[in-house]
C-alpha cells in the first residue's frame, strides 16, 4: 500500500466514502477553511482520483482572505465575528459563488489552546453547507480536546455536513 500522509484510517474512509458518495451524484464539492487550515480538502485529496469530485479548496485564515477570496461582508465579520453562524453560511455561499461545484462547505472556529472567551470558548466551531436552490445549513459544535482534536473532529462534522447539504445522507 503507498504511504499516506498522517491521516488515521478513519479519517480517510471517511473521504473515501464522502468522495464514491458525490461521484455516483455527480456532484463537486468546494470547502472554504479557517480553523482546519485546509484539512478537509487535505484529506479529500489524499485519495487518488478525488479530482473528479473536489472542484477547489479556500483557506480564509484572517477576516481578510474571508471577505476577498469569498465576498464575506467586513461588516458581517465586524458585527457578528469571524466564529459566528452568520459567517460561517456566507462562507459556504460564497465558496459556491466562486466554484464550479453545486456543493460547498465551510469551517470557522476557535481549535485552542487560545483565543476563547465566556461567549466563544474554545473548541467553538460553526459549520456552514451550500447548495444551489437550497436553504444554507448550519451547525454549531463546542468540541473537546485539544487543537488538533478540535481540527480533526471538524473534519468529520463538515464531510457529514456536506453530504446532508448534497442530500446524500
Amino acid at each position: 500500500m503507498a504511504e499516506r500522509f498522517n491521516f488515521d484510517d478513519a479519517l480517510v474512509t471517511q473521504a473515501a466514502a464522502l468522495l464514491e458518495a458525490f461521484r455516483q451524484a455527480r456532484l463537486m464539492l468546494a470547502t472554504a477553511e479557517s480553523c482546519t487550515g485546509g484539512m478537509i480538502a487535505a484529506v479529500l485529496t489524499e485519495i487518488a482520483g478525488s479530482s473528479d469530485v473536489v472542484e477547489r479548496g479556500f483557506v480564509t485564515y484572517s477576516n481578510e482572505a474571508k471577505a476577498e477570496l469569498l465576498g464575506v461582508p467586513m461588516a458581517l465579520i465586524q458585527a457578528k465575528g469571524a466564529v459566528s453562524e452568520e459567517v460561517a453560511r456566507a462562507m459556504a455561499e460564497g465558496a459556491l459563488a466562486h466554484a464550479r461545484a453545486q456543493v460547498a462547505v465551510s469551517v470557522t472556529g476557535i481549535a485552542g489552546p487560545g483565543g476563547g472567551s465566556p461567549d466563544k470558548p474554545v473548541g467553538l466551531v460553526h459549520f456552514g453547507a451550500a447548495r444551489h436552490g437550497a436553504p444554507t445549513l448550519h451547525a454549531r459544535r463546542v468540541l473537546g480536546g485539544d487543537r488538533a482534536a478540535v481540527r480533526r473532529a471538524s473534519v468529520e462534522l463538515a464531510f457529514a455536513l456536506a453530504l446532508e447539504a448534497a442530500g446524500l445522507r
